[in-house]
């Protein structure tokens, strides 16, 4: 039974009281106190009391060791009756690095601060002469906002220089090195700046001799294997890193500056991550002396980061620093919605299956749907326009498996497309297997909805939830058809720079967040129109012209037009004529440019513009994959997947995966397409993005989940490779599956023939699957008859007629397939 004691309480006159309590016993003791019988708020205070061996008692109390908000600071107090601190050994344990910002002894109580960066469960020890006093370790839940991360990674200081010329494609060539201790592993390859070749992510653990292998087409390349001496000057070292900046204060929503020097820090990856409760913008740059460098970092939101420095596997001295983020905080306000997603009923093939989405400001003329059956063939799908910029989609699937839709407007495939549409068992599902996009997520304007796609059907049941933060709140709605895609609606009361972030069961779809910025109102921007703009049928470094009226309007004109790599190249506009205008670029790749036309800053109707520049051909989803790498691997162990391009037409072939670990890549360029291989280092899950001509092939990004042991990076990696790849000329390999037991061939023509006289044979193959039938027939001495022909009579059955011009047994050979039909070959006696 808990026992309850008076403590003597004593007036101050000043407004305090001293409270005196002596505890008769070690534990967990309650102070409660009321005024006018009333609880005082921030009541009870718990003390935890231990008596030591010397007579003293010790008495640990404050907020900070049950419970705390996340970037403040937690306070607790210990009294120990000694007159130093020293008797009392403080260690704080958390999710990151928790520094401990105050330790004060005044008066025998000694007070503690610390600083807890992330929610979670903290440890908090206190030891007098190496015990734990009771109650100790301390487990104070620390709640608030979550951890947030944002990293770079800076690779140049990784590139070792082989010095050798390159004559083929470093894309082709596969490298493994061998370290001083023997053990070997593979290599990335690149052509460096300087045009030579060199090997990325190289990074010295120990001085000694270094042996690159290099291989091309399974033979050594010239001059392999290459010697690399490495000194105890030239070994990875992070503590000659040189870091200046702001480590340890920071302004929020503006530039903050680190210069990093890596001069004589050896060979390396540079790593750069700011975490906190918000997330932080993230550049850097190149400083003339090629191994110095400048990052900036931009905060969000006031408060505490923690800013971790890493060279290779190791930390800066200091890192990880605490960094106090002051300014201003940016008003932004957030906006969040959930819906459960419920998984699609199972489309069967033969029956008619349908999804919904909106498409605002698209005429359905402009709109075309196809599917493509896992067999190959292509059929139309029908398009309904309905009220609400809605469009249904009807199309009725005739094989099992992974089809493919595209959805297509003025012939160039809208976001996301193609999609992959499962008829038959669903597939496994999962995040990565989500897809968003659409107007809403590309800009917009005051006043108006924006409006976007999330696709769903292949991701399966789960929470969905979308989070629209920005100037001001948002009014956001998820509208679920449950026939494939979630359309969501938002407005927005201000202009500005807006972050839209889509999760499903908790997790950033793919491409999310994005950035989406909201033009104010302008009417003037509306009036103003655009004049000969061609869409399609423009050539490679040849000038697209299109002309722009004003209308009357008066104000500022300005343009600028990316290529589908991203990259942004120059427009001209000309004052040609009273409100007229002539715009002009010259495009440098193939692909789809988009075309920002702005007036008073404002973008006019229809902007951005999309262009199709080159060939209608090279149609992304025409793209095939296959291999088991594209869903399993083993670390340090090659896996290959096959991308097959012999439909697409001739673009350009990125593929990027996204891991635990960079990965060394290398291709095979084969009659039907490319075999890329990738050998992982670190066991987890992989992101493999597929893109043909900039826009994701079919089920891009695949998953592939990698076992084994290896050192995970303390960031996501990134491992690219592009491949101008090339029309192939075989096509498709088409695989058959028949039975030849199930063949029956039956006539007369089976027996016996007259010479010069057409003689013929039934072929039925009706339940023989599908394969590809030969017939064949020769004379005694090799010669082939005169005639032979066979011509379908009916759906599984053939007819075959043979003339024979000489005399005695004749060989007939019919086969389906690679068999021989039961009977074949057979003997045929010509009279």
């Amino acid at each position: 039974m808990m026992s309850v004691a008076a403590p003597v309480v004593q007036n101050n006159t000043d407004g305090s009281l001293t409270i005196q309590y002596v505890p008769s016993t070690s534990g967990v003791h309650e102070l409660n106190f009321t005024y006018n019988e009333k609880p005082v708020p921030g009541g009870p205070l718990r003390l935890n009391v231990d008596a030591t061996d010397n007579g003293h008692l010790i008495t640990a109390y404050g907020p900070g060791l049950s419970h705390g908000v996340c970037g403040e600071r937690q306070q607790f107090h210990v009294v120990s009756g000694h007159s130093s601190n020293d008797a009392i050994d403080v260690k704080i344990v958390g999710p990151a690095r928790t520094d401990i910002l105050k330790k004060e002894f005044r008066n025998g109580i000694l007070s503690i601060e610390y600083l807890p960066i992330f929610p979670g469960e903290y440890s908090v020890s206190l030891q007098h002469k190496g015990k734990h006093i009771v109650g100790s370790p301390f487990t104070p839940t620390i709640t608030g906002q979550g951890r947030k991360k944002s990293h770079l990674s800076i690779a140049e200081t990784s590139d070792y220089d082989l010095g050798i010329n390159v004559s083929v494609d470093p894309a082709t060539l596969q490298g493994t090195v061998q370290f001083p201790d023997g053990t070997a592993e593979p290599c990335i390859l690149k052509k460096l700046a300087s045009g030579k070749l060199g090997i990325g992510s190289f990074e010295t653990a120990k001085s000694g001799t270094y042996a690159v292998d290099i291989q091309h087409d399974g033979d050594p390349y010239s001059g392999s294997p290459f010697q690399i001496r490495i000194s105890e000057a030239q070994v990875a070292n992070a503590a000659k890193v040189k870091a200046t900046g702001s480590i340890e204060k920071a302004l929020a929503n503006e530039w903050n500056e680190i210069r990093l020097g890596a001069t004589e820090a050896g060979y390396g990856t540079l790593g750069v991550t700011v975490e906190g409760g918000h997330h932080s913008d993230m550049e850097y740059s190149v400083l003339p002396s090629g191994r110095e460098f400048s990052v900036k970092y931009r905060p969000h939101e006031p408060g505490y980061y923690l800013l971790n420095l890493k060279f290779g596997d190791n930390h800066l001295p200091g890192s990880p620093f605490v960094v106090n983020v002051g300014g201003k905080p940016s008003g932004r306000i957030r906006a969040l919605t959930s819906r459960q997603v419920q998984a699609p009923e199972m489309c069967v093939a033969g029956q008619e299956c349908t999804v919904f989405l909106a498409l605002p400001g698209v005429s359905p003329l402009d709109m075309e749907a196809t599917l493509t059956s896992p067999a190959g063939t292509t059929d139309l799908c029908e398009i309904r326009d309905l009220p609400e910029n809605q469009f249904e989609i009807r199309f009725k699937p005739s094989d099992l498996g992974t089809n493919i839709l595209s959805l297509k407007q003025k012939g160039i495939h809208i976001s996301g497309s193609p999609f992959h549409f499962t008829v038959g068992k669903p597939s496994a599902g999962g995040t990565h297997r989500m897809e968003f996009g659409g107007p809403g997520v590309e800009g917009g304007a005051l006043g108006s909805k924006g409006i976007f796609n999330i696709y769903t059907h292949e991701a399966g049941a789960g929470l969905l939830s979308v989070a629209i933060d920005g100037p001001s709140k948002a009014s956001l709605e998820i509208l679920d058809k449950i026939a494939g895609f979630v359309t969501v609606c938002y407005t927005v009361d201000k202009p500005g720079l807006y972050t839209i972030g889509v999760k499903f069961n908790d997790e950033h779809v793919p491409r999310s967040p994005c950035k989406v910025n909201i033009d104010p109102e302008c009417k003037e921007a509306k009036m103003v129109t655009i004049q000969a703009l061609r869409d399609r049928g423009i050539e490679v470094d040849k000038p697209a012209t299109f002309g722009v009226n004003l209308n009357g309007v008066r104000g500022s004109l300005s343009g600028r037009v990316f290529a589908p790599s991203g990259n942004e190249e120059e427009m001209f506009i000309e004052d040609m004529d009273k409100d007229l205008y002539s715009c002009r670029f010259i495009p440098k790749e193939n692909g789809v440019y988009y075309v920002h036309i702005r007036f008073n800053n404002v973008h006019i109707p229809g902007s951005p513009f999309p262009m199709l520049v080159g060939k209608l051909g090279a149609d992304p989803a025409l793209v095939l994959v296959s291999g088991k790498g594209l869903e399993r691997g083993v670390v340090g162990k090659p896996s290959k997947f096959l991308v097959a391009t012999t439909c697409p037409g001739t673009g350009l072939l990125t593929v990027s995966i996204q891991g635990p670990s960079k990965v060394p890549m290398s291709c095979n360029e084969l009659d039907e397409g490319y075999e890329f291989t990738y050998t992982p280092k670190a066991p987890g899950q992989y992101l493999i993005a597929i893109k043909y001509c900039h826009v994701g092939i079919p089920g891009s990004p695949f998953q592939a989940i990698v076992t084994g042991r290896g050192k995970a990076s303390d960031m996501t990696e990134t491992s690219n490779m592009y491949i101008e790849a090339v029309e192939k000329k075989p096509g498709r390999v088409k695989q058959f599956h028949g039975d030849a037991t199930k063949v029956v061939v039956t006539g007369p023509g089976l027996k016996k023939g007259f010479m010069g006289r057409a003689a013929n044979f039934n072929i039925d193959i009706k339940d023989a699957g599908q394969d590809l039938l030969t017939v064949a027939m020769v004379s005694n001495n090799g010669s082939p008859v005169r005639e032979l022909s066979v011509k379908k009579q009916k759906a599984g059955a053939y007819v075959a007629h043979y003339i024979a011009d000489e005399k005695g047994d004749h060989v007939l050979t019919v086969r389906w397939g690679a068999n021989d039909v039961p009977g074949s070959p057979f003997m045929v006696g010509i009279n």
